[in-house]
Protein backbone atom coordinates (compact mmCIF):
# COMPACT_ATOMS: atom_id res chain seq x y z
CA UNK A 1 0.00 0.00 0.00
CA UNK A 2 1.37 3.45 -0.93
CA UNK A 3 1.67 5.76 2.07
CA UNK A 4 -0.83 8.62 1.78
CA UNK A 5 1.45 10.83 3.87
CA UNK A 6 4.39 10.23 1.50
CA UNK A 7 2.19 11.20 -1.46
CA UNK A 8 0.88 14.34 0.24
CA UNK A 9 4.36 15.38 1.43
CA UNK A 10 5.68 15.09 -2.10
CA UNK A 11 2.89 17.30 -3.45
CA UNK A 12 2.62 19.78 -0.56
CA UNK A 13 4.62 22.44 -2.39
CA UNK A 14 2.36 22.08 -5.41
CA UNK A 15 -0.71 22.43 -3.19
CA UNK A 16 0.61 25.59 -1.58
CA UNK A 17 1.65 27.06 -4.94
CA UNK A 18 -1.71 26.41 -6.59
CA UNK A 19 -3.62 27.59 -3.54
CA UNK A 20 -5.95 24.58 -3.78
CA UNK A 21 -6.57 22.48 -0.74
CA UNK A 22 -7.37 18.95 -1.87
CA UNK A 23 -6.63 17.44 1.54
CA UNK A 24 -10.32 17.02 2.57
CA UNK A 25 -11.06 15.19 -0.69
CA UNK A 26 -7.96 13.04 -0.26
CA UNK A 27 -9.00 12.16 3.30
CA UNK A 28 -12.48 11.17 2.11
CA UNK A 29 -10.95 8.94 -0.56
CA UNK A 30 -8.52 7.52 1.99
CA UNK A 31 -11.43 6.69 4.31
CA UNK A 32 -13.19 4.79 1.52
CA UNK A 33 -9.99 2.95 0.61
CA UNK A 34 -9.47 1.83 4.21
CA UNK A 35 -13.02 0.49 4.29
CA UNK A 36 -12.41 -1.54 1.14
CA UNK A 37 -9.06 -2.77 2.46
CA UNK A 38 -10.80 -4.00 5.60
CA UNK A 39 -13.39 -5.91 3.55
CA UNK A 40 -10.71 -7.36 1.26
CA UNK A 41 -8.51 -8.39 4.18
CA UNK A 42 -11.48 -10.17 5.76
CA UNK A 43 -12.30 -11.97 2.51
CA UNK A 44 -8.67 -12.97 1.91
CA UNK A 45 -8.11 -14.42 5.39
CA UNK A 46 -11.19 -14.48 7.67
CA UNK A 47 -9.16 -15.76 10.61
CA UNK A 48 -6.94 -12.65 10.61
CA UNK A 49 -9.15 -10.21 8.69
CA UNK A 50 -11.69 -9.53 11.44
CA UNK A 51 -9.03 -7.90 13.63
CA UNK A 52 -7.73 -5.84 10.70
CA UNK A 53 -11.22 -4.61 9.82
CA UNK A 54 -11.97 -3.58 13.39
CA UNK A 55 -8.65 -1.75 13.71
CA UNK A 56 -9.16 0.08 10.41
CA UNK A 57 -12.72 0.95 11.44
CA UNK A 58 -11.37 2.51 14.64
CA UNK A 59 -8.76 4.49 12.69
CA UNK A 60 -11.35 5.60 10.13
CA UNK A 61 -13.47 7.05 12.91
CA UNK A 62 -10.55 9.35 13.76
CA UNK A 63 -10.37 10.75 10.21
CA UNK A 64 -11.77 14.23 9.64
CA UNK A 65 -11.71 16.50 6.58
CA UNK A 66 -10.51 19.30 8.87
CA UNK A 67 -7.45 17.49 10.25
CA UNK A 68 -3.94 18.59 9.37
CA UNK A 69 -0.98 16.81 7.84
CA UNK A 70 0.55 15.83 11.18
CA UNK A 71 -2.55 14.03 12.45
CA UNK A 72 -3.08 12.36 9.08
CA UNK A 73 0.53 11.16 9.08
CA UNK A 74 -0.01 9.66 12.54
CA UNK A 75 -3.10 7.75 11.39
CA UNK A 76 -1.35 6.66 8.20
CA UNK A 77 1.54 5.22 10.23
CA UNK A 78 -0.93 3.30 12.38
CA UNK A 79 -2.66 1.96 9.25
CA UNK A 80 0.62 0.69 7.83
CA UNK A 81 1.42 -0.95 11.17
CA UNK A 82 -1.96 -2.71 11.20
CA UNK A 83 -1.47 -3.94 7.62
CA UNK A 84 1.96 -5.30 8.50
CA UNK A 85 0.53 -7.06 11.55
CA UNK A 86 -2.32 -8.50 9.47
CA UNK A 87 0.17 -9.78 6.91
CA UNK A 88 2.10 -11.62 9.62
CA UNK A 89 -1.08 -13.09 11.15
CA UNK A 90 -2.39 -14.18 7.75
CA UNK A 91 0.96 -15.76 6.91
CA UNK A 92 1.04 -17.66 10.21
CA UNK A 93 -2.54 -18.85 9.66
CA UNK A 94 -1.81 -20.08 6.14
CA UNK A 95 1.41 -21.75 7.28
CA UNK A 96 -0.52 -23.55 10.02
CA UNK A 97 -3.08 -24.82 7.50
CA UNK A 98 -0.26 -25.96 5.21
CA UNK A 99 1.42 -27.64 8.18
CA UNK A 100 -1.80 -29.52 9.02
CA UNK A 101 -2.10 -30.83 5.47
CA UNK A 102 1.60 -31.76 5.40
CA UNK A 103 1.28 -33.62 8.69
CA UNK A 104 -1.73 -35.55 7.40
CA UNK A 105 0.18 -36.57 4.27
CA UNK A 106 3.14 -37.71 6.38
CA UNK A 107 0.82 -39.83 8.54
CA UNK A 108 -0.57 -41.50 5.42
CA UNK A 109 2.96 -42.06 4.09
CA UNK A 110 4.13 -43.59 7.38
CA UNK A 111 1.07 -45.84 7.46
CA UNK A 112 1.70 -47.01 3.91
CA UNK A 113 5.34 -47.67 4.81
CA UNK A 114 4.39 -49.74 7.88
CA UNK A 115 1.94 -51.77 5.78
CA UNK A 116 4.73 -52.45 3.32
CA UNK A 117 7.09 -53.59 6.08
CA UNK A 118 4.38 -55.83 7.54
CA UNK A 119 3.72 -57.40 4.17
CA UNK A 120 7.44 -58.09 3.70
CA UNK A 121 7.67 -59.84 7.10
CA UNK A 122 4.60 -61.94 6.40
CA UNK A 123 5.84 -62.74 2.89
CA UNK A 124 9.11 -64.02 4.35
CA UNK A 125 7.24 -66.19 6.84
CA UNK A 126 4.94 -67.58 4.16
CA UNK A 127 7.95 -68.29 1.94
CA UNK A 128 9.49 -70.29 4.80
CA UNK A 129 6.29 -72.30 5.20
CA UNK A 130 6.12 -72.89 1.45
CA UNK A 131 9.71 -74.18 1.45
CA UNK A 132 8.88 -76.57 4.28
CA UNK A 133 5.84 -77.85 2.42
CA UNK A 134 8.02 -78.58 -0.62
CA UNK A 135 10.46 -80.48 1.58
CA UNK A 136 7.60 -82.61 2.87
CA UNK A 137 7.22 -84.08 -0.60
CA UNK A 138 10.55 -85.90 -0.18
CA UNK A 139 9.56 -87.54 3.13
CA UNK A 140 8.54 -91.21 3.24
CA UNK A 141 7.42 -91.48 6.89
CA UNK A 142 3.71 -90.63 7.14
CA UNK A 143 4.15 -89.58 10.79
CA UNK A 144 6.81 -87.06 9.83
CA UNK A 145 4.68 -85.82 6.94
CA UNK A 146 1.65 -85.30 9.18
CA UNK A 147 3.72 -83.55 11.86
CA UNK A 148 5.36 -81.21 9.33
CA UNK A 149 2.03 -80.37 7.68
CA UNK A 150 0.39 -79.55 11.04
CA UNK A 151 3.32 -77.36 12.08
CA UNK A 152 3.34 -75.54 8.73
CA UNK A 153 -0.42 -75.03 8.83
CA UNK A 154 -0.22 -73.51 12.32
CA UNK A 155 2.58 -71.15 11.30
CA UNK A 156 0.77 -70.18 8.11
CA UNK A 157 -2.45 -69.42 10.01
CA UNK A 158 -0.48 -67.41 12.59
CA UNK A 159 1.15 -65.33 9.84
CA UNK A 160 -2.15 -64.66 8.12
CA UNK A 161 -3.91 -63.77 11.38
CA UNK A 162 -1.13 -61.39 12.37
CA UNK A 163 -1.20 -59.81 8.92
CA UNK A 164 -4.93 -59.24 9.23
CA UNK A 165 -4.65 -57.85 12.77
CA UNK A 166 -1.78 -55.51 11.92
CA UNK A 167 -3.57 -54.38 8.77
CA UNK A 168 -6.77 -53.61 10.67
CA UNK A 169 -4.86 -51.71 13.36
CA UNK A 170 -2.99 -49.65 10.76
CA UNK A 171 -6.17 -48.88 8.86
CA UNK A 172 -8.06 -47.98 12.06
CA UNK A 173 -5.25 -45.62 13.07
CA UNK A 174 -5.16 -44.03 9.62
CA UNK A 175 -8.95 -43.65 9.58
CA UNK A 176 -8.94 -41.94 13.00
CA UNK A 177 -6.17 -39.54 12.01
CA UNK A 178 -7.74 -38.71 8.63
CA UNK A 179 -11.10 -38.13 10.33
CA UNK A 180 -9.47 -35.70 12.76
CA UNK A 181 -7.77 -33.72 10.00
CA UNK A 182 -10.91 -33.77 7.87
CA UNK A 183 -12.89 -32.25 10.74
CA UNK A 184 -10.24 -29.56 11.19
CA UNK A 185 -10.23 -28.71 7.47
CA UNK A 186 -14.04 -28.64 7.34
CA UNK A 187 -14.06 -26.30 10.33
CA UNK A 188 -11.56 -24.01 8.57
CA UNK A 189 -13.70 -24.05 5.42
CA UNK A 190 -16.81 -23.23 7.45
CA UNK A 191 -15.04 -20.23 9.02
CA UNK A 192 -13.96 -19.04 5.58
CA UNK A 193 -17.54 -19.34 4.29
CA UNK A 194 -18.94 -17.08 7.03
CA UNK A 195 -18.93 -13.33 7.41
CA UNK A 196 -16.93 -12.73 10.59
CA UNK A 197 -19.10 -9.85 11.84
CA UNK A 198 -22.67 -10.99 11.19
CA UNK A 199 -22.32 -14.78 11.06
CA UNK A 200 -24.20 -15.09 7.74
CA UNK A 201 -22.43 -16.48 4.67
CA UNK A 202 -19.66 -14.56 2.96
CA UNK A 203 -20.18 -13.01 -0.46
CA UNK A 204 -17.91 -15.58 -2.15
CA UNK A 205 -19.79 -18.45 -0.50
CA UNK A 206 -23.18 -17.16 -1.71
CA UNK A 207 -21.84 -16.57 -5.22
CA UNK A 208 -20.61 -20.17 -5.35
CA UNK A 209 -24.02 -21.45 -4.23
CA UNK A 210 -25.82 -19.29 -6.81
CA UNK A 211 -23.49 -20.56 -9.52
CA UNK A 212 -24.32 -24.14 -8.50
CA UNK A 213 -28.04 -23.36 -8.68
CA UNK A 214 -27.59 -21.85 -12.12
CA UNK A 215 -25.89 -25.04 -13.33
CA UNK A 216 -28.59 -27.22 -11.75
CA UNK A 217 -31.40 -25.24 -13.42
CA UNK A 218 -34.84 -24.73 -11.93
CA UNK A 219 -36.50 -21.64 -10.53
CA UNK A 220 -34.85 -19.42 -7.95
CA UNK A 221 -34.63 -15.72 -7.11
CA UNK A 222 -32.12 -13.47 -5.43
CA UNK A 223 -32.75 -10.36 -3.34
CA UNK A 224 -30.30 -7.58 -2.53
CA UNK A 225 -31.15 -5.90 0.79
CA UNK A 226 -29.72 -2.46 1.57
CA UNK A 227 -30.09 -0.67 4.92
CA UNK A 228 -31.22 2.88 4.16
CA UNK A 229 -29.18 5.69 5.73
CA UNK A 230 -26.63 3.38 7.31
CA UNK A 231 -23.77 5.86 6.82
CA UNK A 232 -25.59 8.31 9.09
CA UNK A 233 -25.63 5.69 11.84
CA UNK A 234 -21.83 5.43 11.64
CA UNK A 235 -21.47 9.21 11.50
CA UNK A 236 -23.83 9.89 14.42
CA UNK A 237 -23.04 7.00 16.77
CA UNK A 238 -19.73 5.51 15.58
CA UNK A 239 -18.70 2.38 13.72
CA UNK A 240 -19.07 0.12 16.77
CA UNK A 241 -22.76 1.01 16.94
CA UNK A 242 -22.97 0.45 13.19
CA UNK A 243 -21.43 -3.01 13.55
CA UNK A 244 -23.94 -3.86 16.30
CA UNK A 245 -26.81 -2.77 14.05
CA UNK A 246 -25.50 -4.99 11.24
CA UNK A 247 -25.36 -8.00 13.56
CA UNK A 248 -28.90 -7.42 14.81
CA UNK A 249 -30.20 -6.86 11.28
CA UNK A 250 -28.57 -10.11 10.10
CA UNK A 251 -30.16 -11.96 13.02
CA UNK A 252 -33.60 -10.62 12.01
CA UNK A 253 -33.00 -11.76 8.43
CA UNK A 254 -32.19 -15.27 9.65
CA UNK A 255 -35.28 -15.38 11.87
CA UNK A 256 -37.71 -14.46 9.08
CA UNK A 257 -36.19 -16.47 6.19
CA UNK A 258 -36.95 -20.12 5.53
CA UNK A 259 -34.40 -22.83 6.28
CA UNK A 260 -33.95 -23.38 2.53
CA UNK A 261 -33.04 -19.71 1.96
CA UNK A 262 -29.38 -18.69 1.88
CA UNK A 263 -28.40 -15.37 3.48
CA UNK A 264 -25.07 -13.66 2.87
CA UNK A 265 -23.42 -10.32 3.44
CA UNK A 266 -22.91 -8.61 0.12
CA UNK A 267 -20.64 -5.93 1.54
CA UNK A 268 -20.93 -2.95 3.87
CA UNK A 269 -24.62 -2.53 4.74
CA UNK A 270 -25.91 -4.76 1.92
CA UNK A 271 -27.05 -8.37 2.21
CA UNK A 272 -28.00 -10.92 -0.42
CA UNK A 273 -30.59 -13.70 -0.14
CA UNK A 274 -31.03 -16.75 -2.36
CA UNK A 275 -34.69 -17.80 -2.47
CA UNK A 276 -35.10 -21.39 -3.65
CA UNK A 277 -38.51 -20.72 -5.17
CA UNK A 278 -40.20 -18.97 -8.09
CA UNK A 279 -40.99 -15.28 -8.43
CA UNK A 280 -44.56 -15.34 -7.04
CA UNK A 281 -43.52 -16.98 -3.77
CA UNK A 282 -40.34 -14.88 -3.60
CA UNK A 283 -42.36 -11.64 -3.88
CA UNK A 284 -44.56 -12.71 -0.96
CA UNK A 285 -41.47 -13.62 1.07
CA UNK A 286 -39.82 -10.28 0.20
CA UNK A 287 -42.86 -8.31 1.39
CA UNK A 288 -43.02 -10.30 4.62
CA UNK A 289 -39.29 -9.84 5.13
CA UNK A 290 -39.43 -6.09 4.63
CA UNK A 291 -42.15 -5.70 7.27
CA UNK A 292 -40.24 -7.88 9.71
CA UNK A 293 -36.71 -6.39 9.52
CA UNK A 294 -37.72 -2.73 9.33
CA UNK A 295 -38.52 -0.89 12.53
CA UNK A 296 -36.88 -0.02 15.83
CA UNK A 297 -33.45 -1.32 16.87
CA UNK A 298 -31.55 -0.64 20.12
CA UNK A 299 -27.75 -0.52 19.95
CA UNK A 300 -24.99 0.45 22.34
CA UNK A 301 -23.20 3.69 21.47
CA UNK A 302 -20.63 5.77 23.29
CA UNK A 303 -23.37 7.72 25.06
CA UNK A 304 -25.31 4.57 26.05
CA UNK A 305 -28.21 2.75 24.44
CA UNK A 306 -29.74 4.50 21.43
CA UNK A 307 -32.85 3.62 19.44
CA UNK A 308 -32.54 3.63 15.66
CA UNK A 309 -35.41 3.38 13.19
CA UNK A 310 -34.30 1.18 10.30
CA UNK A 311 -35.73 1.08 6.80
CA UNK A 312 -34.42 -1.19 4.06
CA UNK A 313 -34.64 -1.27 0.28
CA UNK A 314 -34.96 -4.69 -1.36
CA UNK A 315 -34.37 -5.53 -5.00
CA UNK A 316 -35.67 -8.87 -6.27
CA UNK A 317 -34.78 -10.69 -9.50
CA UNK A 318 -35.69 -14.14 -10.81
CA UNK A 319 -33.05 -16.16 -12.60
CA UNK A 320 -33.56 -16.45 -16.37
CA UNK A 321 -32.21 -19.64 -17.86
CA UNK A 322 -28.89 -19.04 -19.60
CA UNK A 323 -28.14 -15.55 -18.25
CA UNK A 324 -24.81 -14.64 -16.65
CA UNK A 325 -24.48 -14.15 -12.93
CA UNK A 326 -23.48 -10.49 -13.34
CA UNK A 327 -26.71 -9.84 -15.28
CA UNK A 328 -28.79 -11.45 -12.53
CA UNK A 329 -27.05 -9.33 -9.90
CA UNK A 330 -27.41 -6.24 -12.08
CA UNK A 331 -31.19 -6.64 -12.33
CA UNK A 332 -31.53 -7.19 -8.57
CA UNK A 333 -29.31 -4.17 -7.85
CA UNK A 334 -31.33 -1.97 -10.23
CA UNK A 335 -34.57 -3.12 -8.58
CA UNK A 336 -33.12 -2.27 -5.16
CA UNK A 337 -32.23 1.29 -6.22
CA UNK A 338 -35.66 1.70 -7.81
CA UNK A 339 -37.22 0.63 -4.50
CA UNK A 340 -35.02 3.11 -2.67
CA UNK A 341 -36.01 5.96 -5.01
CA UNK A 342 -39.72 5.19 -4.58
CA UNK A 343 -39.33 5.21 -0.79
CA UNK A 344 -37.60 8.60 -0.88
CA UNK A 345 -40.30 10.03 -3.11
CA UNK A 346 -43.02 8.74 -0.81
CA UNK A 347 -41.39 10.27 2.28
CA UNK A 348 -40.59 13.63 0.68
CA UNK A 349 -42.79 16.49 2.01
CA UNK A 350 -45.50 17.68 -0.36
CA UNK A 351 -45.69 21.31 -1.36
Amino acid sequence: MISLKKYLDSDRAVLEEDGEDILPAAITAYDGALGQIGESGLAACPAAGDGLKRSLTRLRSALSPKMGFAKLAEIDAAVRSELKSWGLRASEHNQQKASDVKEMLLVMARTAESVGERDQRCAAQISEVTKRLKDIASLDDLTQIRSSIEKSAVELKHSIDRMAAEGKAALDQLHAQVTTYQARLEHAEEIAARDALTGVRSRLSVENLIESRMCAGGHFCIAIVDIDGFKKVNDDYGHIAGDELLKQFAAELRSVCHSSDVIGRWGGDEFIILFNRGLTEAVAQRDRLQKWVCGNYSVQAGTGTVKIVVDASIGLAEYIQGEQMRDLFGRADAAMYENKALARAASAPRR
